[in-house]
């Protein structure tokens, strides 16, 4: 990714988010809340966190949240959120090829809607991969690239126009060989998230367990 195409992104995640409005709600994502449900409370890593939703609704499970983003306007939005909500969350703002933790940190990641540069998509997910620990899950859910189709028809149901940073099946085995596969599908479905998530569009969900290294 060159330097002006990230100051580019940021700076319309910056725009985006500091509309008053919580441009993508502030319910959580359905597949997140499905599956975080699931699992006892530890501790969740939620990259690309934007305003917070579902890293709020996370610590109001009794999660120990950390998220992550690029968006200081993002940051502001969480904490009031999670201020509304009356819990507390640790927001990191930064870059990503920037983010360390000690490794396997964390019991579990959160990553919705997580679309990154199409050359750096696989180097992000093996790097995140590190910071989660032996039997941690990973909640995943973005568009994949039948998507693009749905995008033409309705742009308000979101998401990049740049196929290579839509998602396939094949792409999530590669980067999370290391993970059990709870769920892998491809699924068309019905978005309503906020006013840049709406109509029907097709998305990649998986959930994965992270394998033991029994070397």
């Amino acid at each position: 990714m060159n330097k002006s195409w990230d100051s580019e992104y940021k700076k319309m995640w910056e725009e985006r988010y500091k509309e008053n409005e919580f441009v993508y709600g502030k319910e959580p994502n359905v597949f997140f809340e499905k599956w975080i449900q699931k699992l006892k409370p530890a501790s969740i890593l939620m990259p690309a966190d934007g305003e917070g939703r579902n890293g709020v609704y996370a610590a109001k499970l009794g999660w120990e949240v950390t998220s992550f983003d690029l968006s200081e306007e993002g940051k502001l939005k969480t904490l009031e959120l999670a201020k509304e909500n009356h819990v507390s969350i640790n927001y990191i703002v930064g870059d990503l090829d920037e983010l360390q933790f000690e490794k396997e940190s964390f019991d579990g990641m959160g990553l919705i809607y997580a679309h990154f540069a199409a050359e750096k998509k696989a180097t992000l997910h093996k790097k995140l991969d590190q910071f989660i620990k032996p039997g941690g899950i990973i909640i995943f859910e973005a568009f994949g690239k039948k998507h693009l189709h749905f995008n033409e028809i309705d742009p308000k149901v979101g998401g990049p126009r740049d196929l290579d940073m839509l998602f396939s099946t094949a792409e999530i085995k590669f980067d999370f060989e290391n993970y059990d596969i709870l769920l892998l599908e491809e699924k068309e479905i019905n978005l309503k998230e906020g006013k840049f998530h709406i109509g029907k569009g097709s998305v990649i969900r998986f959930v994965g367990r992270k394998k033991y290294n029994l070397n």
